[in-house]
């Protein structure tokens, strides 16, 4: 798991609560549910060595951010499939390890390349996904996956339950990964990127490794592929660096605003679950560690489920818009809102209490949790859709970075013991206002090739929320309209195939 949607642990005792038991050897930690054998246990991390249990989330966290970062570059130079065989190579060997860890130091290092590896397989599984599938399916089976997860996230707290020690559940965890090595025979190269790449000759061979597998004749070539192919054998594979998008003109930009998309839904997703389950807000059912956790999780699956029901009816960028401005108004509200029932209840003729202040954060925590989940996902998904598939996992690499980053501020809140909290949640606040105008700068992808190259990717421009009328002529017509594409070549000028006196509002008059 990435710690992104789990509830943040309870405060360790008081130093001066235990100031009386000082002379005792060991403690009792009378623990009844879950797992009796813990990290905390095991190593004594309460009072003075309880910020040790942040170092440890901090540092898989932190192994995510690197893991993105570099795999995501790798997978763009090498290939998809090599970087997936040797991420769950090393996850195996370093998961395992961790069950074996003698102290806290060896558990939280090897914890960061735990991270790291989990961060290659996430990431390339991600785009073999994005790439496979047709434009009509692509964000149904991105949601299929996310179902999937989910349903481990479920089964968590049972195996705890079941496993009772924190190293046999490592090792629970990690043995899985054995049957993933079977992808290495079942899942080819993603063809896609052969072709974006210029490798004709692999993709070539993995074009009549598919037509024999499906025993389809070779010679029944309708669109005349394997001709074009053969021509093209000559060439260089041209392979290009996610640093190539520094040089564009409008694809930095989505590359940008996706990243700060990200960084700001999971990042105020923990002040939202802070707020929900923190120590201002006591309700008895978020008291229980299963309750706090299950309605994290519920909340989480009523996001996605209702993900496919608005982005099928607004599109991406219409759903990301609003969820962000849903996102927005939680937070403006908690803020504000409550800071002024708080000044009211005050007052005794005001007739308000504590507890309708609780019911207010909770109802926003929720709201908040809900709509903020669903953007740190969308983000994810725009961005594998409108960046070029020649740098498409260095891009993701990116967005899950920044995601990456706004879930490290929860560990980090949590280690200065819960300061500065308040105006953590402004500043991510004012960010969802920000990211409010910027999405608007997004083009739309719903139904649109995958682009190939940089060149694919600069034509997405952006378009309008609402659909113009029918009969009425768009002002600016995008190049996708203009031309056809063929992933066999690089892309044409935007003036090719179209008449001398053509312009991008309509014909020219002689």
């Amino acid at each position: 798991g990435d710690g992104g949607d789990t509830p943040p642990l309870p405060s360790p005792p008081d130093k001066g609560d235990n100031a009386s038991n000082c002379d005792c050897h060991a403690w009792d930690y009378g623990i009844r549910t879950g797992l009796v054998r813990n990290v905390v246990s095991k190593w004594d991390l309460v009072c003075d060595n309880a910020w040790k249990v942040h170092i440890a989330k901090f540092s898989l966290l932190v192994g995510l951010i690197f893991g993105y970062l570099i795999t995501g570059c790798i997978a763009d130079w090498v290939g998809r499939r090599p970087v997936l065989l040797f991420s769950i190579i090393f996850i195996l060997i370093f998961g395992l390890t961790v069950a074996l860890s003698v102290n806290v130091t060896m558990f939280s290092t090897l914890r960061f390349f735990e991270g790291f590896c989990l961060a290659g397989i996430i990431l390339t599984l991600y785009a073999l996904r994005i790439e496979l599938c047709p434009p009509g399916k692509r964000f149904m089976i991105t949601m299929v996956a996310s179902f999937v997860a989910m349903a481990g996230q479920f089964l968590m707290p049972g195996l705890a339950a079941l496993c009772r020690d924190w190293q046999v559940l490592q090792a629970l965890i990690i043995c899985p990964f054995l049957l993933m090595l079977l992808y290495w025979s079942v899942f080819p190269e993603s063809l896609r990127w052969l072709m974006a790449t210029q490798q004709f000759e692999a993709a070539k061979k993995l074009i009549l490794h598919f037509t024999q597998k499906n025993c389809m004749n070779p010679e029944s070539d309708i669109k005349g592929v394997m001709p074009e192919l053969e021509k093209e054998l000559s060439r260089r594979p041209k392979k290009v660096c996610i640093v190539k998008v520094v040089g564009t003109r409008n694809l930095w930009k989505n590359i940008v605003v996706l990243c700060v998309n990200s960084l700001t839904g999971y990042g105020i997703h923990h002040c939202f679950a802070r707020s929900m389950m923190g120590h201002e807000v006591k309700v008895p059912l978020l008291e229980n560690f299963y309750a706090d956790y299950y309605t994290v999780a519920s909340i989480a699956l009523a996001s996605c489920l209702a993900m496919c029901l608005v982005v099928r009816l607004l599109g991406r960028r219409g759903g990301l818009l609003l969820f962000m401005i849903l996102t927005a108004l939680a937070s403006l509200l908690q803020l504000g809102l409550l800071n002024l029932i708080g000044k009211y209840s005050q007052h005794p003729d005001s007739g308000m209490s504590d507890s309708v202040k609780d019911k207010f954060s909770i109802t926003f925590s929720i709201v908040g949790m809900f709509a903020s989940h669903a953007v740190g996902s969308l983000s994810v998904f725009f961005c594998a859709e409108i960046t070029p598939t020649v740098i498409r996992c260095g891009g993701l690499g990116l967005v899950l970075a920044s995601a990456g980053f706004g879930m490290l501020t929860a560990p980090i809140i949590d280690l200065h013991n819960q300061k500065g909290y308040f105006l953590h949640h402004i500043i991510f606040a004012c960010c969802t206002l920000i990211c409010i105008i910027c999405i608007l700068l997004l083009p739309e992808s719903r139904n649109q090739n995958l682009p190939e190259n940089i060149s694919n990717g600069e034509h997405y421009t952006r378009q309008p929320l609402l659909p113009h009328k029918k009969g009425e002529q768009p002002l600016l017509l995008t190049n996708a309209e203009l031309k056809d594409y063929s992933g066999l070549h690089d892309a044409a000028t935007a003036g090719d195939g179209l008449p001398e006196n053509a312009t991008a509002n309509g014909m020219k008059s002689m």
